[in-house]
């Protein structure tokens, strides 16, 4: 069947993928962008509906959402999310739009350190609230991090111990998300943690990196300390910093691990594991390397 579906952050990590899924899959897709630049160029070329707009403003989400069945929610690790969440929620129910997917995190609960992840958790209830039907993902740390902070030596220094997580791409993630915009009854008010193929340390991690990568790549485990001047230096907001420093301290305590098959079951793939993930954007590591 066919859906008039809207992506919200069409040009991010998982919306850009859910995009170009739904749209091979034959349904119509409108994608909301901040900015019509150079990187909505690939989605208008695929064939969705770009449109400017701004979840900040009621009135830019309230034409979005016209005529659509579904849709995708997401927000970055920033400010007003709130807000974002909120005119969301009041768009879609005026509208009739009758399915939300959003993105939420692993660490999302009323009483987390992190100000981030104690806001995820709020907007799952605000959404909960709404007469919309809503299925909430909480992924675990994204195999896009493993990009995020390489730095090009080899070294990754990070804060997190012997802590384990299951790495999951955020192509893996839009299947999901994908099939769910689909077919969205099923998972109506439903929460699914997602996770990737293998649950592994950062040693371990390291290790897949390495072979991948033909080449040395280790982990060196730091402190909160150092990783927060690492952050500094990198111009990393204090909202993302301060995130980061509390959720280092749940994935040392496991609040970051586990394992399901949500991804094949949902999305109907096996995940990427991590040495899949390094080959597939080996460009990358061999582009930054020191």
């Amino acid at each position: 069947m066919q859906r008039d579906l809207l992506v919200i952050g069409a040009t991010g990590k998982t919306g850009g993928y859910t995009t170009e899924l739904l749209l091979e899959h034959g349904h119509r897709v409108r994608a909301l962008v901040r900015r019509i630049d150079g990187r909505t160029e690939r989605l208008t070329a695929l064939g969705a509906d770009v449109v400017e707009g701004d979840v900040q403003d009621l009135g830019s989400l309230a034409q979005a959402t016209k005529g659509v069945d579904a849709l995708y929610f997401t927000y970055p690790i920033q400010l007003g999310l709130m807000d974002a969440t909120a005119n969301m929620a009041q768009a879609a129910e005026e509208n009739g739009v009758r399915a939300i997917v959003n993105m939420s995190q692993i660490s999302a609960r009323r009483n987390t350190a992190s100000n981030a992840a104690r806001q995820h958790w709020i907007a799952e209830r605000i959404l909960d609230h709404s007469p919309v039907a809503v299925t909430h993902i909480r992924p675990t740390f994204f195999s896009e991090w493993l990009i995020n902070m390489w730095d090009g030596s080899g070294m990754l220094r990070l804060p997190f111990a012997d802590g384990r997580h299951a790495p999951i791409a955020a192509s893996d993630q839009a299947r999901v998300i994908a099939a769910i915009l689909a077919d969205p009854v099923p998972h109506a008010g439903r929460t699914y943690p997602l996770y990737g193929a293998v649950e592994l340390n950062h040693y371990e991690i390291a290790e897949e990196m390495s072979r991948a990568l033909e080449r040395d790549v280790t982990y060196v485990p730091i402190e909160l300390d150092e990783f927060q001047q690492i952050l500094e230096k990198r111009g990393t907001s204090p909202h993302m910093i301060q995130h980061l420093l509390a959720v280092s301290i749940d994935y040392r305590n496991g609040v970051f691990s586990g394992m399901n098959d949500l991804v094949k079951k949902i999305g109907g793939v096996d995940p990427l594991d991590v040495q899949g993930f390094v080959t597939q954007n080996r460009s990358f590591y061999d582009r930054y390397s020191v």
